[in-house]
């Protein structure tokens, strides 16, 4: 650490680097999943039938899912052996070259079959960069913050998606809002382009964080795995699938706000393509104010009984959401994404927290980053493409409903069996947080 970096300076550093980077990660994930919604389907997949289109459209954006894990592999390979920080600017270069080049992609009509082949392309590798990118930028703050902020800290990491979020949807606004065939024909592009400015201001900023002292610590004491894949398999399979399953509740609740609403928007409710963006964009605040203050409650009462409540809650409220949606009126159309997202809130903020004490400091970036990118293909990947198939053959919200709540049960199942490590004979006990 520089003799002008005091800890506390760190903190805030570590804090503002991986919360850029966790903005990144979900404004490029969000900025695939609107084209994928509602653009991408005349683009790169035409079909004579719009529903086939478009279910061909979502499937790409699952395939950046699928493709996650390979990079919780890598580059937690290399952020167990070689260190947090050099391996996230990699991370963060690799993600923002694959946006910046979904911009510049020639159409089905220019090239044929290899359009839709590079568009893959580029969100295998959107996906293999944000496989090593979440795990990674969630520990650089966490081992930085102190015991007893550790769910606050973490939580305000969080709060990187819905900003990201957030600025996918304002970028898109005016392009929906532009006649057909301009937005097909060339204003597309325009937030795919953009996001380069993003990385710039990521590449900077994670320059200036120091190392993360728990891996700095595990380092000098000569406790760094020659293989992290292999002590994860080993030893740490139990925590790996739970932490899969618990993220269930998070991911498919947020991916479905956050994509299938657009779709839902005007397949499900007959609504135009902008109207259910009207509704997210001012009920992605609540997520802003929610989550660093469930983050907050979590270090007074534990981020296991957060996570556990707000697991329950996520099991009833897509009901009232879908059921809110229906009116078709602005108002309890907002009131039905406040609710959702408070539920969301709550469970996702303690996230960093709850999971990275699970794994001991020397196989902790392995260990979450290949358990949190399957649980995000279990639930994230093909959440909209499941959607749009059970609306297509039941005709109604209510199959919707039940696989999101039963998603958000399966969570809460696997958050009763989730608890800290275990340190080795011999060793320090791995970062603990209050749990009850």
């Amino acid at each position: 650490m520089s003799v002008s970096s005091t800890p506390a300076q760190q903190r805030t550093k570590a804090v503002v680097a991986s919360w850029i980077g966790t903005t990144i990660e979900y404004y490029d994930n969000a900025a695939y999943g609107l084209a994928a919604s509602l653009i991408f389907a005349p683009l790169f997949f035409p079909s004579t039938d719009p529903a086939v289109g478009t279910l061909l459209s979502l499937s790409s954006f699952a395939i950046g899912f699928v493709a996650r894990p390979v990079g919780a592999v890598v580059f937690g390979h290399f952020g167990d052996r070689v260190g947090r920080k050099t391996t996230l600017m990699i991370t963060l270069i690799m993600m923002g070259v694959a946006t910046f080049a979904i911009g510049l992609l020639p159409t089905y009509d220019q090239v044929g079959l290899a359009a839709p082949a590079l568009l893959i392309l580029c969100r295998i590798l959107q996906g293999i960069s944000v496989g090593g990118e979440y795990g990674g930028a969630i520990l650089m703050t966490v081992e930085h913050a102190e015991d007893k902020r550790r769910g606050f800290f973490g939580s305000l990491v969080n709060t990187g998606s819905t900003a990201g979020l957030l600025l996918a949807n304002l970028a898109f606004l005016p392009v929906f809002s532009l006649p057909k065939e301009e937005m097909l024909d060339w204003a597309w592009r325009i937030p795919f382009l953009i996001s380069a400015v993003l990385v710039v201001v990521g590449y900077f900023v994670r320059r200036a964080v120091d190392e993360s002292p728990d891996f700095a610590r595990a380092k000098e004491a000569g406790d760094v795995a020659k293989l992290p894949i292999v002590e994860v398999l080993r030893h740490n399979r139990r925590q790996v699938a739970l932490l899969a399953l618990a993220i269930l509740a998070a991911g498919v609740s947020f991916t479905m706000a956050s994509v299938y609403s657009l779709a839902y928007g005007p397949e499900g409710l007959g609504l135009g393509n902008d109207a259910m963006l009207k509704v997210l964009l001012p009920a992605t605040a609540v997520i802003l104010v929610c989550v660093p203050a469930f983050g907050a409650l979590a270090d007074r009462v534990g981020v296991r009984r957060v996570f556990l409540i707000s697991a329950a809650s996520l099991v009833v409220l897509p009901f009232a959401w879908f059921a809110l949606l229906g009116t078709r009126q602005y108002g309890p159309m907002l009131l039905g994404f406040v609710v959702l997202f408070i539920g969301y809130s709550a469970n996702y903020a303690v996230v960093p927290a709850y999971f990275s004490q699970v794994f001991p400091p020397a196989l902790r970036y392995t260990g979450m980053s290949i358990g949190f990118t399957t649980g995000l293909i279990l639930g994230n990947a093909f959440a909209p493409a499941i959607a749009a198939s059970l609306l297509d053959s039941t005709g109604g919200w209510f199959a919707i409903a039940l696989y999101m709540g039963g998603a958000a049960l399966v969570s809460l199942i696997a958050g009763v069996f989730l608890h800290p490590a275990e340190a080795p004979a011999g060793k320090p006990a791995p970062l603990t947080v209050p749990t009850r």
